[in-house]
This record gives C-alpha cells, sequence and structure tokens, in this order.
C-alpha cells in the first residue's frame, strides 16, 4: 500500500520566465472557461422542464422527471469514478475534447426528444460527458501550478463553476423565453460550447513539458510532492496502476470523499430544482426563475475566493477549518430556509437566503474537490484524488437531485430543505475529525 503524499524541498531562487508565465495564463483560462462552458449544457433541463411540464405534447410527470435527472446523476457518478483515473493514465487533453463533443451532441438530442426513453437516455448521456470535465481539468491545472500557491489559485479557478451555473441557466432560461420554446433551453447553450470546444483543442496543452518547459517544481524550486511506498522510496511513476491504487486506499482521499457524499446533495437540489421552486412559490416563469434562481451561483465567485485565501493565509493551507465552519452555518440556514422565505414571498428575500446558501456552501465545496484532492492526491494522482472524491460527492448528488422529484408532494418543500440540512451537518462533522490535516513532509 502506497504512503501519503510527501514534500520533497527544494531551493528559494526563482525568476520569472515572461514564456512559462503566459503559458499559465493560457492554461488557467483556457481550463477556467471549459469548465464554465459545460455548465451551459448541464443547466438546460432544470430551465427546460418549467416548460416542458405545461406542453401538452409531452406526457412527462415530476416523478419521471425527477427519474431523469436521476439517470443524469448515476452517469455523472460513474463517469467521475472512470474519468478521474484514466484523466492520470491518458492525460486532459483526450479525455476533455471527447467530453465536450459528446455533451454538445447529447444537449442538441435532448432538444429534439419528446418521450421519456429518449430523454433518459441522452440525460444518462449528459452525465457521463460532464464528469469528464473536472479531475482531468484539475490535474491539468496542478500541472502548471506548484503546492505554495495552489490554495489561491485553485481559488480562483474554481470560480469556473459557479459562473458556469450563474450564467447557464439564465441563458438557457432567456433563449426559452425569446423562441417561446423550451427546446431552445437545449439549442443554445450546446451551440456555445461548440465554440468553447473549438478554443480548448488550440489553446490547451496537458504539461509545461509539451511546450518544451520545465516541471513547474522545477521552474519554481520548490518543494516536490511525491507519493512514497510503505518504504519511504519513490517508485511509482504517473500514470501507473500502483499510483492509482496508492490514491484509491489513502485514507484522507476516502474521508474527504465521505464528507463530499454530504455535502454535494445541496448543490444539485438547488441546481436542479431551484428554478421550479421559485416558480412555484412566488409564480414566476422559466427566465425569472433562472435569474432568482442565479443568485446562489452569483455567491459562488466570493466563496471559493474567501476559502481559497482562507485556507492558506489564516489556516496556513489547512482546508479543514474553513470548510467546517461554513458547513455549521449552511446547516442552520437550511433548516429556517423555506420557512424565512414563506413568510416573506418576496423575490428579493428569497434571492438573498440563495445568495447565502451559495456563499456557505461553495468555499467548503471548491476545498474539498479541488484544493484537498490536489493536496492529498499529488500532481501525478491528481485526477484520480479528484475523480474518487468527486465520483463518492455525485453518489450524495443524486439524492439531492431526486428527492425533491419523489417526496415534494409528501414532505413538502421544507422537508426536503430539513433533509438537506441534516446531511450538511454530518459532513461538518467528518471535517471537524480532520481539523488539523495536512500532507505529511519528509526532509530528503
Amino acid at each position: 500500500m502506497l504512503g501519503e503524499p510527501t514534500l520533497i524541498p527544494g531551493n528559494n531562487s526563482f525568476k520569472k520566465d515572461p514564456k512559462y508565465e503566459l503559458w499559465r495564463y493560457k492554461i488557467f483560462g483556457i481550463t477556467w472557461l471549459a469548465y464554465a462552458g459545460f455548465y451551459l449544457t448541464r443547466a438546460s433541463f432544470s430551465i427546460a422542464k418549467i416548460g416542458i411540464t405545461g406542453d401538452p405534447d409531452i406526457d412527462l410527470s415530476i416523478e419521471q422527471i425527477g427519474m431523469i435527472d436521476g439517470l443524469y446523476l448515476i452517469g455523472y457518478a460513474v463517469g467521475m469514478f472512470v474519468w478521474g483515473i484514466l484523466g492520470d493514465k491518458f492525460g486532459t487533453r483526450k479525455i476533455v475534447l471527447g467530453g465536450l463533443t459528446a455533451s454538445i451532441v447529447a444537449g442538441f438530442a435532448m432538444g429534439v426528444s419528446s418521450v421519456m426513453l429518449a430523454f433518459g437516455v441522452f440525460s444518462l448521456i449528459q452525465g457521463l460527458s460532464q464528469s469528464t470535465g473536472w479531475a482531468p481539468l484539475t490535474k491539468n491545472v496542478s500541472s502548471w501550478f506548484s503546492l505554495k500557491e495552489r490554495g489561491v489559485v485553485m481559488g480562483w479557478w474554481a470560480t469556473n463553476y459557479t459562473i458556469g451555473g450563474l450564467v447557464g441557466a439564465p441563458i438557457a432560461g432567456f433563449a426559452a423565453a425569446y423562441f417561446l420554446d423550451w427546446r431552445y433551453a437545449f439549442f443554445i447553450p450546446a451551440l456555445i460550447l461548440l465554440i468553447v470546444l473549438i478554443l480548448f483543442y488550440f489553446i490547451q496543452k496537458n504539461k509545461p513539458k509539451d511546450v518544451g518547459l520545465p516541471s513547474i517544481e522545477e521552474y519554481h524550486n520548490e518543494p516536490v510532492s511525491k507519493v512514497l511506498d510503505e518504504n519511504g522510496d519513490e517508485k511509482v511513476s504517473e500514470g501507473s496502476w500502483k499510483l492509482i491504487v496508492g490514491v484509491i486506499k489513502n485514507p484522507m482521499v476516502l474521508l474527504l470523499g465521505s464528507m463530499y457524499f454530504f455535502l454535494k446533495p445541496t448543490r444539485y437540489a438547488i441546481l436542479f430544482w431551484g428554478p421550479l421552486y421559485i416558480s412555484e412559490s412566488l409564480g414566476k416563469g422559466a427566465a425569472e426563475s433562472a435569474v432568482i434562481n442565479g443568485a446562489f451561483f452569483l455567491a459562488g465567485p466570493l466563496s471559493v475566493l474567501a476559502g481559497g485565501y482562507a485556507s492558506d493565509k489564516l489556516f496556513q493551507s489547512r482546508r479543514m477549518p474553513y470548510s467546517a465552519i461554513s458547513m455549521i452555518l449552511l446547516a442552520i440556514l437550511l433548516f429556517f430556509f423555506d420557512d424565512i422565505a414563506g413568510a416573506y414571498h418576496s423575490s428579493m428575500v428569497s434571492a438573498g437566503l440563495l445568495f447565502m446558501l451559495g456563499f456557505f456552501l461553495y468555499g467548503p465545496d471548491s476545498l474539498v474537490s479541488a484544493t484537498a484532492a490536489v493536496d492529498f492526491g499529488t500532481s501525478k494522482g491528481a485526477s484520480t484524488a479528484s475523480g474518487i472524491i468527486n465520483g463518492m460527492g455525485s453518489v450524495g448528488a443524486i439524492i439531492g437531485g431526486t428527492i425533491p422529484g419523489f417526496f415534494k408532494e409528501t414532505w413538502g418543500w421544507n422537508g426536503v430543505f430539513m433533509m438537506l440540512a441534516i446531511s450538511i451537518l454530518i459532513a461538518s462533522m467528518l471535517m471537524i475529525s480532520k481539523w488539523n490535516a495536512l500532507p505529511k513532509s519528509v526532509d530528503k
């Protein structure tokens, strides 16, 4: 069994290379855009379902819509495990290009679907496609940015999925409203994602050596993250099954995955059902519901930046303290969310509550799924670690994405929010148990 990652010290001298710095900006930008782009097609069905439920030519019940969401989440969860491992085996480029292409095709296909079977099949394919993004792209970033800067850099980088969620749903909502047809909630986002795919093809590179540059550790003269075997020797190479199995067995990776299992249901409940909740509680249409629900995503960039800076500057690169504190506050807010929103029956109040939910959620979400995954998986095993953690989280997301469809009529929205609060509390307790956790370091 492989041990935990260790840090091999380097020296402190460093001189910036303009070519290297330009490539770092390019890689940061294109990987950020690629993952934000995935949210264009990811948000389509959450908006389209508002029109689908009122379309006399489409015979889908709320339970069937929940099943379609469930198929997406199953594909997403399975894909996270698979693509995380294959991202380390074959590199980011091949996996993400394939995923972007399949996501575009599935998006157009759902736009022309009319029956449960077609929606379900293409939703499953969309889930598999979407899951190609996170783990391989976090590996890509880890190859260009070193350990000491990772909390801040990943904080900025992880704004991709918050901003992606912020713009994805409104784009789909306005497309459906402008063309007076819910099918355009699929067509327009897929078309925009095609442009992202073309840019990714021409700009992205897996590693510095692909453009004749030294590794990021050599360039920065900083400690090199390594995975050592049980004897303390580095005998594992990138992409090897020994490395991958070692990352999978890492106790911290498994604990982070367990925590993410209980955290992620809330994010996907808001992503998939937030617009419908707003529509039912406030009587708003697709576009207005998408905009109000967008307040949840609007808080995301601020939240992930706060988490990144706080974990590096206040907690000395420990990711757990900030995460645990945020999740406790999140659970309290969820317990009272529907009561407060119902008492005021106001678009501004609902948007404000959603903003607060997003602020308390996205910080720990990004720290666990990206920064800590790379910390404990190392750059060699970053894709596998991120895939395992996000895969376990995505199994939990199946609960958040489907329970409103199956139990909303029985529990009411208040019962759904209570369930999410209990899940978040469990996640916070797991985080508190590893309050001071850091990758181990040795001198060599």
